[in-house]
């Protein structure tokens, strides 16, 4: 199951989410998390104007907060490793990967 985001990917295979960032100039760097390990997910739907995000929640860390501005639209900071914004065509299968890590780790 993947989903397409901005400048990156995330793919879940039942048991492994990877996180793929493709910064301008640099070359990928994917971040693997354990469906098992996450200890929440947070999900907000992309509209017209602003992008969405996926972002998952490890034990014992702090989910980045969303930074406010006209060019960020309430999402997390690109250096989140741990979160990927995402373009309105992405809602659908963004939604059904939560939907199948919450279901995976519970």
């Amino acid at each position: 199951m993947d989903v397409t985001g901005v400048l990156g990917t995330i793919s879940f295979d039942g048991e492994w989410i990877t996180i793929t960032k493709t910064p301008a100039g640099q070359r990928p760097a994917p971040v693997r998390l354990r469906a098992a390990d996450i200890t929440g997910t947070r999900f907000k739907p992309g509209s017209r104007l602003f992008h969405g995000y996926v972002q998952f929640v490890l034990p014992g860390s702090v989910p980045a907060g969303e930074k406010n501005g006209i060019a960020l639209g309430g999402r997390p900071p690109a250096s989140d490793p741990h979160s990927l914004s995402i373009p309105r065509k992405s809602n659908d299968a963004a939604e059904k990967l939560v939907a199948a890590v919450e279901q995976a780790r519970g």
